[in-house]
């Protein structure tokens, strides 16, 4: 009988390696030893500027959502105790999901612990064995994680291809086995690339076929649109995407996530869906301070502003400085390809090493097998944090690869 961690032996020893290149700073566990500020933390004793940590709107300090935030400590504790199908539904989670489909334009939303369950209790609940979800091939890990769950057929496609897509909606027609309904899964915002789904073009496979059209915003909610509803909103196309799927980890600097609809049976997924159903809800201090980061994105656009402007500064820039980029439209998620995992990770530890957070991604997680350096852009950073991002991967990553390169 073997070790039931001998499955992990490789996976182990590139974290040692990495580990050994980096002098003990572990890229895929940092600590962050005191916060400063949404774009500021203290990291290997060091003041480090924060360009990896999702805080789109640099809300994660603001005032009155921590003043929610401490009212609702006071006022409910610290958990709820239990799931919200039995006691663990508080009139605040109620508001939570009344505040967030008024901003939305649903007729129905439902918060879940986590952006992860969000995707999970929103498939699962949906989908059912007899069923078919067609995801994009790059879809985030809770997204397939969500189908399988849901035990229905499952069948990917090229990424942002719909003419793949409505290949494969025609096979399974003409196949004869198909039994249930169809669900088709994107994303606004792809997080490893930071590029967009083309919405357009699956809406007109969508009229040719029909099937229900989910799309997960959860990086592009609060950061696209007039009003910051995501990518549905941008292009002009919410009447045609049927369920949104949020997460307050990222614009709302909270934790948990929602789904919504104008479905007339939507709730029935509060008595259908596991993830829903079988774990403790969000805590008070939580939900209070999400549903006041709700109302701060419908109050204050010009974060969004200021978060556009940031990210097309960091773009450019780095498009000057011959950066291989992994998108060509700025975004919040602007991601430069590394040459390969080992200069990739000693590009990281430089980075880190001159003040300057990022997130590294290596395969098998990526898509195209990239080595990727990403940044989040935030609200908040100002224009000589951007200027500073800049000049360390002017140092860090573009030069040495102009020396290799012999240029």
């Amino acid at each position: 009988m073997s070790d039931l961690f001998d499955k992990y032996r490789d996976i182990a020893g590139r974290h040692r390696q990495m580990m050994a290149m980096t002098g003990g700073d572990n890229a895929v566990g940092l600590v962050m030893e005191r916060m400063l500020s949404p774009t500021r933390a203290v990291i290997g004793g060091r003041e480090t500027i924060l360009a990896g940590t999702n805080n789109y709107m640099g809300i994660t300090f603001d005032p009155d959502c921590i003043e929610a935030g401490k009212q609702a400590l006071d006022a409910y504790g610290t958990g709820t105790t239990g799931s919200r199908i039995a006691n663990g539904s508080y009139g605040i989670h109620r508001e939570l999901e009344q505040e967030l489909a008024r901003f939305l334009k649903r007729k129905h939303c439902i918060a879940f612990t986590t952006g992860y369950q969000a995707n999970l209790g929103m498939i699962a609940g949906l989908a059912g064995p007899n069923d078919t979800v067609f995801l994009d091939a790059d879809s985030h890990s809770s997204i397939y994680d969500g189908c399988t769950l849901s035990g229905a057929r499952l069948v990917r496609f090229r990424h942002n291809d719909a003419e793949d897509l409505d290949r494969r909606l025609t096979r399974l027609a003409n196949s004869g086995e198909e039994k249930g309904g169809r669900l088709v899964v994107l994303e606004g915002i792809y997080s490893m690339l930071g590029d967009r789904a083309p919405l357009a073009d699956f809406v007109e496979v969508k009229r040719r076929h029909g099937f229900a059209l989910m799309v997960d915003e959860a990086h592009s909610f609060g950061v696209l649109g007039e009003n910051g509803r995501g990518l549905q909103e941008e292009t002009g196309l919410e009447s045609e995407v049927d369920f949104v799927v949020g997460t307050f980890s990222k614009s709302i600097g909270a934790i948990g996530g929602f789904g919504a609809g104008d479905h007339p049976m939507f709730d029935v997924i509060r008595y259908a869906s596991r993830p829903y159903m079988f774990t403790a809800s969000s805590s008070p201090s939580s939900v209070a301070t999400a549903t006041e980061a709700v109302r701060k994105l419908a109050a204050e656009p010009e974060r969004r502003e200021r978060l556009r402007r940031n990210a097309a500064r960091l773009h450019e820039s780095f498009r000057d400085l011959g950066l291989e980029l992994g998108c060509p439209v700025p975004s919040p998620v602007i991601a430069v390809r590394g040459p390969d995992e080992p200069s990739t990770i000693a590009m990281w530890h430089s980075l880190l090493r001159a003040g300057v957070y990022v997130n590294i991604a290596l395969p098998p997680g990526t898509p195209g097998k990239a080595c990727l350096l990403r940044c989040s852009v935030s609200a908040a950073h100002t224009e000589e944090d951007i200027d500073r991002i800049v000049a360390v991967f002017r140092d860090v990553v573009a030069q040495p690869r102009l020396a290799v390169a012999g240029e």
